[in-house]
């Protein structure tokens, strides 16, 4: 009998979650990273091709020059304990989804931009809807979500969290502004999420890492001409403008690398912040 066919003791059961000795081969990433993780390494060439952001909002308006065309849209309601997922036929009812679209696409031109409207007239929406519309912009697979809105209220905090989870494990990168007031407010102070505040500089690809949470970034947000309702433009400032930043960026990561994972997105960001490697 060889020692080769000596049988062998079977190993120990391994705890849950575990990695067998055997699987470790399926898990090898090829990934080549260079030395130097460079905005050119990150995005360069990139223009967003094939990837679908989502922009959690009041709408988008369809056929804004500024937008271009909107792949996807849909109205999220709730009746009784019913949630309603219907064709949106009515676009942005307030201007502010279509201002973070219009972001979306000046720096991810060839991306697509699907809508999921969870706001309503003069800004009114509900924690309930708010959750729905997340919960189905995730089951939709997305690559990114821009959350350029939050909830102060606590009772939906731990719902939030969950969804933010699974969507963190599910690949689907959320990107969520700060609320512009000193309050608690959520998902933005999660840490499954990519939480953007604003600055004032004029550059869009000027984004800052903050080494002090819970606010993670900082985009251009003060004082942008952004697409509005109409078919026209505004003067606005706000962490909402600056969310849209980070998340066309986002696009255009994943773009060209398709395979990061978001803890290793984050990690690009990360290096490639003007503050900390980028090239402003």
């Amino acid at each position: 009998m060889s020692e080769d066919a000596v049988p062998q003791e079977p190993p120990e059961e391994l705890p849950a979650w575990s990695l067998p000795a055997d699987a470790v081969e399926r898990i090898r990433l090829e990934t080549a990273w260079p030395e130097r993780v460079t905005r050119d390494w990150a995005w360069g060439g990139s223009t967003g091709a094939g990837i679908r952001v989502c922009i959690l909002d009041s709408g988008v308006e369809p056929g804004h020059p500024d937008v271009g065309p909107v792949d996807n849209a849909v109205a999220i309601s709730i009746a009784g304990d019913e949630v309603n997922v219907e064709v949106d036929t009515e676009g942005d009812l307030c201007g502010h989804g279509t201002a973070c679209a219009g972001i979306v696409r000046s720096l991810a031109p060839e991306c697509e931009i699907h809508s999921v409207r969870v706001l309503g007239a003069g800004y009114t929406g509900s924690g309930g809807i708010l959750l729905a519309g997340l919960r189905w912009a995730i089951d939709q697979g997305y690559d990114v979500v821009n959350m350029s809105l939050s909830t102060t209220k606590q009772k939906f905090a731990s719902m939030l969290h969950e969804l933010a989870d699974d969507a963190y494990f599910r690949r689907t990168i959320l990107v969520a502004s700060a609320h512009n007031m000193p309050v608690e407010s959520y998902p933005w102070k999660f840490s499954s999420v990519i939480s953007v505040g604003s600055h004032e500089l004029d550059d869009p690809l000027t984004f800052f890492y903050n080494p002090s949470p819970p606010v993670e970034f900082f985009a251009r947000g003060y004082e942008l001409d952004v697409a509005w309702v109409g078919g026209g433009r505004l003067r606005c400032t706000g962490n909402s403008f600056a969310t849209p930043h980070i998340a066309g960026i986002v696009a255009l990561i994943l773009a060209k690398h398709p395979e990061l994972t978001p803890f290793q997105l984050k990690s690009v960001l990360h290096l490639t912040a003007t503050n900390v490697g980028g090239e402003s």
